[in-house]
């Protein structure tokens, strides 16, 4: 398994950008793709959203609300992922987590969720 840690969050006006990273430790070969979710004020665990994720072989996905101004990419050790957000929209204010899927052996998985950082966004 790993463990996550989240940095980089803070205040912005609309328009400006951030980049949140996530400190990946633990067994880096067993995992297969990471993630960032946010989960938004007010909203509950079971409401977080998936915003951006990048699989071991690079290919990535976005949701459709942050498409075009959100980036995921990942350092060469992969012990770290990055989250690039420019022109930031006060709709992206959130807590940003930092999340992983992976394996153990042949046949068990896990999921990891890091703490969060809050990212707010002013109009």
């Amino acid at each position: 398994q790993v463990q996550l840690k989240e940095s980089g969050g803070g205040s912005v006006q609309a328009g400006g950008s951030l980049r949140l990273s996530c400190a990946v430790t633990g067994d880096l070969a067993s995992v297969n793709q990471m993630a960032w979710y946010r989960q938004p004020p007010g909203k509950g665990r079971e409401e977080r959203e998936l915003v951006a994720a990048i699989r071991s072989d690079g290919s990535a996905n976005y949701a459709d609300s942050v498409k075009d101004r959100f980036y995921i990419f990942d350092n060469n050790t992969k012990n770290a992922i990055f989250l690039q957000m420019n022109n930031l929209h006060p709709e992206d204010t959130a807590t940003y987590y930092c999340h992983a899927e992976g394996h153990m052996g042949a046949v068990n998985t896990f999921t990891s969720w890091g703490r969060g950082t809050q990212v707010s966004v002013s109009a």
